[in-house]
């Protein structure tokens, strides 16, 4: 089955830094493309952060950028998302997301997502 799960998340003060991870399963990991999403209470799950199939190119929303680093280690089918000068506007559930194209569609996978909140 495909499995997309997430681990890291947890409370931090304004300031701080996490680092959340993703291990997949159950498809051909390399050839898909990475994503990070969040979603905050009350508001849509917007993208955070992705990343190509081998890597090559990183994306970052602008509310990031400077202070999130998407990456991936296709040998381990895991990725990555390093967290630093977290904001209390960071607080969110982040979601690990996979797309990649299969026989006749893309695919899309999500994890369940981990809390991060970000409190003094």
């Amino acid at each position: 089955q495909v499995q997309l799960v997430e681990s890291g998340g947890g409370l931090v003060q304004p300031g701080g830094s996490l680092r959340l991870s993703c291990v997949a399963s159950g498809f051909t990991f390399s050839t898909y493309a990475m994503s990070w999403y969040r979603q905050a209470p009350g508001k849509e799950r917007d993208l955070v952060a992705d990343i190509t199939a081998a890597g090559g190119s990183t994306n970052y929303a602008d509310s990031v950028k400077g202070r999130f680093t998407i990456s991936r280690d296709n040998a381990k089918k895991m990725v990555y998302l390093q967290m630093n000068s977290l904001k209390p506007e960071d607080t969110a559930v982040y979601y690990c997301n996979a797309r990649g194209r299969g026989f006749f569609a893309t695919n899309n996978y999500w994890g369940q997502g981990t809390q991060v909140t970000v409190s003094s």
